[in-house]
């Protein structure tokens, strides 16, 4: 009993120092040779149905004859398309080059757009996006709930927005290389539920071999649609919060994790996708 007297006493030692810190060619059309094509068709195929019209059948085999003779030179000087066909593909060649050189269409890509920005400004980028993504959050603006749950006596507010479930806890296996807070490796159906242990994620230095004894996870929170969970001993109760309750980090810096801390509670409010992003890299609190 008095080590659990002298537990509880030194949580909320550590909560109370937790609230006094600020925080995206067509080839060219083949030169139509037609004409010696169109010389041969114009062979005709002569007949004399009766002897009345062989007279005036060889007068036209006469006129075709003359015709073929004509047809022949046509066909000869038309063997110098040949160039003209190499003259036709290389024009067509310097037409599209200044389609493959056009500045405008390639400048107009995100990464010739990022490679215009002054190098001061695009190293100044990142933490401004942060800064507007962090208040674009809808829960910083408008009245929310939040879920409430426990770990080693130390209290946890998520935002029932960024929740992405509750489990019970199940059979855990254990992966070698991982970080000590890393549990393992927990079956949900089809998903592989990847473990925290909360209580020496959030406060490392305070945890003893006397404090892993007495922790008893009972459930797991899911954190939005990611594979992590943060292990739980008891889930409190689901509250409506308003904004102006939440003395709300604002700076970048320690614990990015902290969305904020709720003032009549004294807990941490969770943010979800900053911690996502810790355990990620196999970070833990003191990142």
């Amino acid at each position: 009993m008095s080590s659990l007297i002298a537990s509880q006493k030194v949580i909320q030692h550590y909560l109370q120092a937790l609230l006094t810190e600020d925080d995206a060619e067509q080839p060219p059309a083949p030169a139509a040779v037609a004409k010696p094509a169109a010389a041969k068709a114009a062979v005709p195929v002569t007949a004399a149905p009766t002897l009345a019209e062989a007279e005036l059948a060889q007068s036209r085999k006469a006129e075709l004859n003359r015709l073929l003779a004509q047809a022949v030179p046509v066909a000869k000087a038309a063997e110098p398309v040949v160039p003209a066909t190499a003259k036709v593909q290389t024009t067509a060649k310097t037409q599209t080059t200044p389609e493959v050189q056009s500045a405008p269409a390639v400048l107009n890509t995100p990464e010739m757009l990022q490679r215009a920005i002054p190098i001061a400004e695009r190293l100044a980028q990142p933490t401004v996006a942060a800064t507007v993504l962090k208040t674009e959050k809808t829960y910083r603006q408008q009245r929310f709930q939040a879920l409430f749950f426990s770990v080693a006596g130390l209290k946890i507010a998520v935002p029932l927005t960024e929740l992405g479930g509750i489990h019970e806890v199940g059979a855990v296996n254990a992966l070698f290389g991982k970080p000590d807070w890393f549990k393992g490796i927990m079956l949900h159906r089809q998903q592989k539920i990847q473990l925290v242990d909360t209580a020496r994620w959030v406060m490392p230095e305070k945890y003893t071999p006397e404090l892993a004894t007495e922790l008893n996870y009972q459930y797991v929170i899911m954190l939005g649609t990611s594979d992590w969970g943060l292990s739980c001993e008891q889930l409190i109760d689901t509250i409506t919060l308003e904004p102006e309750q939440i003395k709300w980090r604002e700076h970048e810096g320690k614990r990015p994790w902290m969305a904020g801390l709720i003032k009549e509670q004294k807990c941490v409010l969770v943010d979800v996708d900053e911690l996502v992003n810790l355990l990620n890299q196999g970070l833990d609190i003191n990142a």
